[in-house]
């Protein structure tokens, strides 16, 4: 059974359920939704990869690299991206840190995370104090959670640089936040939402467009 994917209402992200009245200002309403992939399981992979060279490109010692995924998402694809950095290596260099990030106390929102199982964080394993961190997330927004994952890593350990890295920006940002590394870049209305999913989250690989339809 898949597991429930959950609702980010920073990110516009897959909630898991469906929407089926949402209040449209003007006419009417929302009346449930079309989905369109933009991403299968190959192309995610393909792009995840693409990063992963970009990353290496760049740091070729990753001697003092840490990859921080932003929970919930963001933590396996992290993995991933270690993964795909020891591969391009070929046993040349040392396994990359990987750890997940719950930025849950950070939001700004005033609401807490609905998706807390079990330990917030695994950041407290490794030590990002003057280290070059890669923060890695699924889909990059209003860059409103990548400004809480950067209060959560400073009150860790002051890094020496921090990156981002995205498998989807959707812009619509609302902060000065711009990705180092992006899988793909997909245009969005407000009113579109990205769903991501992942096998280790939610039992495939893929992205889609989702879209509201209206009622008249």
């Amino acid at each position: 059974m898949l597991a429930p994917l959950i609702w980010s209402g920073e990110a516009r992200k897959d909630t898991g359920c469906t929407r089926p009245f949402l209040p449209r200002a003007g006419k009417g309403f929302f009346v449930g939704e079309r989905r369109q992939q933009i991403m299968d399981a190959e192309a995610v992979r393909r792009a995840w990869v693409r990063v992963a060279h970009e990353v290496w490109e760049r740091h070729r010692d990753v001697d003092d690299v840490v990859l921080v995924g932003i929970r919930r998402r963001g933590e396996p694809l992290a993995v991933r991206l270690a993964a795909a950095l020891a591969h391009i290596a070929a046993g040349g260099a040392p396994a990359v840190p990987t750890a997940g990030l719950d930025i849950g106390p950070w939001r700004d929102d005033g609401r807490a995370r609905e998706d807390h199982l079990g330990p917030l964080s695994t950041i407290a394993s490794i030590a990002t104090r003057d280290r070059r961190v890669v923060l890695v997330d699924d889909v990059l927004y209003t860059g409103r959670s990548v400004r809480a994952a950067l209060d959560a890593l400073a009150e860790h350990g002051r890094p020496r640089q921090v990156e981002l890295a995205v498998l989807v920006d959707r812009g619509h940002r609302e902060l000065p936040v711009r990705p180092d590394y992006v899988g793909k870049n997909v245009p969005t209305a407000s009113t579109e939402r990205i769903a991501v999913r992942l096998i280790e989250v939610d039992g495939e690989d893929g992205v889609d467009l989702v879209s509201p339809e209206d009622l008249l």
